[in-house]
C-alpha cells in the first residue's frame, strides 16, 4: 500500500514536470526579441543624412529569417521569435533599388542599428562657368482653419413658479423634497437664432421665498442654439431669471508664413497636419513669384518630396534642379 502511494506521488510529480516543461517551452517560442534601427542616406554632413523609406531589411540569427521594411522616417523593427543568447550576432541585409546594398551585424538586446546607404545615382556636376538662375528670399505660405466667435449680444428672461405656501401636498403631483408641502414648477426656453449659440448660460431665483426653491439647469450644461431651465417652489410664488451671451461661431482661414532651413542645395520645412493651400514664395532672378505646391509637389526649380511623421506632421524637402543656386538666404543657408 505504501509503495502504491509512492508510485502515485512519483507519477504526479512526473506529470507536473511535463506540464511545466510544455508551458515553459511554449513561452520561449512565443518570446519576441526586437531589433530597431534607422536607414539614412550616406553623407558626411549630418544635416544631409535623410531617412529612406521602403528599404527591404532581412534579418537572420542563423535559425530563422525575418523580413521588414523601413517606414517614412527610416525606422525599421525586426522581431525574432526564437530566444536569443546574450551577445548573439544578427546579420542584417538592406536592399533598395536606388541605393547600394548594405550588410550589417547587430548585437542583441538593445543595440540600435543605423544603416547608411549610398545612392546609386549621383547628380552630374554643373560646370561653374555656366550661368545659373538665382533663388532667394524663400518662404513657405500656408493656411489653417481657426475657430472664433463673434459676440452678438445677450438674452435674458424671467419666469415665475406660481404657488401658495403651506398647502399640504396630499394627492398633488408635485411636492416639496420632504413630501410635506405642495410644489409648483415653471420652465422656459430660449432660442439664439439660426447659426447662433448661447454661451455662459446661468439661472437663479431672484424674488420670492428663494430658500424654498430648486432649479433644474441641466438644459444649460451644453452650449447650443437653444437652452431650457425650470424652477420649482414649495412655498409662495417665486421668480427666476435665466441669462446667457449670444455668439456667432465662425471658422476662418489664417495665413501663416514659415521660413525653411537650407542645407547645401536643399531646403527643409515642416507643416502641421491642418495646413492647407501650401505655396512657396521666392525671388527668382530678383522677381518675386508664388509657386503653389499641390499634391504632386511640382516646382520648376526644385525636386520636392514629403514624408509624414507619426503625429501627422509633414516633413518637406526640396532640392535645387541643375542650373539654379541660392542667393540672399541669410543665416538659414549653410
Amino acid at each position: 500500500m505504501a509503495m502504491s502511494v509512492a508510485k502515485k506521488s512519483f507519477l504526479i510529480i512526473l506529470i507536473s514536470i511535463a506540464i511545466a516543461s510544455f508551458f515553459w517551452v511554449r513561452h520561449l517560442r512565443r518570446r519576441l526579441t526586437a531589433i530597431q534601427g534607422a536607414v539614412i542616406t550616406r553623407n558626411s554632413d549630418p544635416r544631409k543624412q535623410l531617412p529612406i523609406a521602403d528599404v527591404e531589411i532581412t534579418a537572420s540569427d542563423g535559425i530563422s529569417v525575418v523580413k521588414s521594411k523601413s517606414d517614412a522616417s527610416g525606422l525599421f523593427t525586426i522581431k525574432l521569435r526564437k530566444p536569443l543568447l546574450r551577445g548573439q550576432i544578427i546579420a542584417l541585409q538592406f536592399r533598395h533599388p536606388n541605393y547600394d546594398p548594405l550588410e550589417l551585424s547587430a548585437n542583441t538586446p538593445g543595440q540600435i542599428a543605423v544603416a547608411s546607404l549610398a545612392p546609386l545615382f549621383k547628380a552630374k556636376p554643373i560646370a561653374d562657368n555656366l550661368p545659373k538662375q538665382t533663388i532667394g528670399n524663400v518662404r513657405v505660405r500656408y493656411s489653417i482653419k481657426t475657430a472664433s466667435v463673434v459676440t452678438i449680444g445677450s438674452a435674458v428672461r424671467a419666469f415665475e413658479a406660481i404657488n401658495e405656501g403651506n398647502v399640504p401636498c396630499a394627492a398633488h403631483l408635485q411636492c416639496s423634497p420632504d413630501g410635506k408641502w405642495r410644489a409648483a414648477t415653471a420652465s422656459t426656453s430660449l432660442d439664439a437664432g439660426q447659426g447662433n449659440e448661447f454661451r455662459n448660460a446661468r439661472a437663479s431665483c431672484i424674488a420670492g421665498p428663494c430658500p424654498f426653491t430648486r432649479i433644474d439647469a441641466t438644459g444649460l450644461d451644453h452650449d447650443g442654439r437653444t437652452i431650457s431651465v425650470s424652477g420649482t417652489s414649495w412655498s409662495d410664488t417665486a421668480t427666476f431669471l435665466v441669462e446667457a451671451e449670444v455668439v456667432h461661431p465662425m471658422t476662418t482661414d489664417v495665413v501663416r508664413n514659415s521660413y525653411p532651413a537650407i542645407f547645401g542645395d536643399a531646403l527643409n520645412f515642416t507643416l502641421p497636419p491642418s495646413a492647407e493651400g501650401v505655396s512657396i514664395q521666392a525671388d527668382v532672378n530678383a522677381e518675386t513669384i508664388i509657386f503653389p505646391l499641390g499634391p504632386a509637389l511640382i516646382l520648376s526649380w526644385a525636386d520636392c518630396n514629403v514624408r509624414i511623421n507619426r503625429d501627422q506632421t509633414r516633413v518637406f524637402r526640396c532640392e535645387l534642379k541643375p542650373g539654379y543656386r541660392w542667393i540672399n538666404q541669410g543665416a538659414s543657408t549653410q
